[in-house]
């Protein structure tokens, strides 16, 4: 079993990554967070859960064991913000998502800790997300990523006010062809049960727009939603099956257009 991640490959040209949905802090870290930060509170909670429909459909899914809080599997490897002039979370983050400190005083991680960590669980993960890419395109001619994310809908360090529900993220169309961001929209827009936003406040981490390359037909969205259309948004968090139901079914239409599209080569 691989200790780093979990990969289950499908036959479909879709891949789908949950890089935050991990919850496991190594135990020799463990005494450098503060007590708060052992709970994992910005865990993307329960998306494998709410998006398990998706490995019937064929799809390839990658999920992460280790916590954001030890490395960020959507930020660069050198750590280069993704969001100049606003609140950015690091490669290795030191605040959690209200702005606080994440280590005990003087215990965050230096420049050799960071590289350790990302030797041991970020290019584990990278390795294996383009391994499975080059797989998926060299079987279909071409290979879609869907990067999933979920997130509190209000969070003040980070973004002013309430976050519309669905965030689609196609780096300003860049990631992925402009059809298929077309076909993606429109499912967003005829639904009225939620707010939505197209490269809006969160266009897509690394993960979209490193891996979204349509030029060599592999393209990459990203979904970042708010808690609370699936689960209650604060401690114990827990999943709510109702409210889920109700946004599987934009999700599984979201998947429809993705095992649909066609690029035009």
């Amino acid at each position: 079993m691989n200790t780093i991640f979990d990969l289950k490959q499908g036959n479909t040209p879709v891949l789908l990554s949950l890089p935050h949905v991990g919850t496991h802090i190594p135990e020799p870290l463990r005494g450098q967070y503060v007590t708060r930060a052992l709970a994992v509170e910005d865990t993307d909670w329960h998306l494998s859960e709410l998006y398990a429909f998706a490995q019937d459909l064929g799809v390839s899914i990658i999920t992460p064991r280790v916590s954001r809080y030890v490395i960020d599997l959507n930020r660069p490897p050198d750590n280069t913000p993704m969001y100049p002039g606003a609140a950015n979370t690091e490669l290795c983050p030191t605040r959690f998502f209200t702005g606080d400190a994440l280590y005990q005083a003087e215990a965050s991680p230096d420049p050799e800790a960071v590289s350790a960590r990302r030797n041991t669980y970020w290019q584990p993960y990278h390795t294996a997300l383009t391994q499975e890419l080059a797989r998926i395109k060299a079987q279909h001619g071409f290979a879609l990523l869907w990067d999933g994310h979920s997130i509190r809908s209000r969070l003040s360090w980070l973004f002013e006010g309430q976050l519309p529900d669905l965030n689609l993220g196609t780096a300003n169309g860049a990631s992925c062809d402009p059809t298929l961001r077309a076909e993606l929209s429109a499912v967003l827009q005829r639904q009225q049960d939620y707010t939505h936003a197209v490269d809006g406040r969160f266009k897509g981490g690394y993960i979209t727009r490193h891996y979204g390359q349509p030029a060599v037909q592999v393209h990459a969205v990203q979904l970042e939603m708010c808690q609370r259309t699936y689960m209650h948004e604060h401690a114990p968090y827990a999943y709510d099956a109702r409210k889920a139901i109700e946004v599987q079914a934009v999700l599984q239409e979201l998947f429809a257009v993705l095992l649909q599209w066609r690029p035009t080569i």
